[in-house]
Parts: structure tokens; C-alpha cells; sequence
């Protein structure tokens, strides 16, 4: 299962640029298609919203890619114990 999760983590951080770049170029070419001010804005509105959430899925994959995902804690006590043993 660490395996399956490892390689969704390769996944996410190929698709955080692609939808980025995608995201980007959609703006461009709706922006060509129609340059007035409310298709401008409301492109703008999209990258600002989504340019972070692109940003997540990357930081997410790189996260599994390391194995931080590895162990998931069922307790509250599993918790405190990662927390202790992991120095900042």
C-alpha cells in the first residue's frame, strides 16, 4: 500500500504543473477569443483561485514521495507519540 501511495504521490506532482500550464493556457486563448474586461477578470479570478490549489497537490505528492504518508496514526495517542519522536 506504501507503494500505491508513493506512485499517487509521482501522480499528483505530474499533474499539479499540467493543470497549471493547461489552466494558463485556456486563459490565453479565452482571453484572444473575447479581450474585454469581464473575461479578463473572470480568468484572473480562475489562476488566483486554482494557481494555489495546483500549488497543494505538488507540496501533497512531494509529502507521499518522501513517506510521510507511510504510517497514518488511528489514535489520538499515536499522534503525540510521532509528534515526541520527531524533532522539528
Amino acid at each position: 500500500m506504501n507503494t500505491l501511495k508513493r506512485y499517487a504521490g509521482l501522480l499528483w506532482v505530474i499533474l499539479g504543473p499540467i493543470g497549471i500550464h493547461y489552466l494558463i493556457a485556456t486563459a490565453q486563448a479565452e482571453i484572444a477569443k473575447k479581450p474585454v474586461i469581464d473575461t479578463k477578470i473572470q480568468w484572473a479570478v480562475f489562476i488566483v483561485v486554482f494557481y494555489p490549489i495546483a500549488i497543494g497537490f505538488i507540496l501533497f505528492g512531494l509529502y507521499a514521495l518522501e513517506g510521510n504518508y507511510d504510517h497514518i496514526p488511528e489514535a489520538s495517542a499515536e499522534l503525540e507519540e510521532d509528534y515526541e519522536a520527531k524533532p522539528l
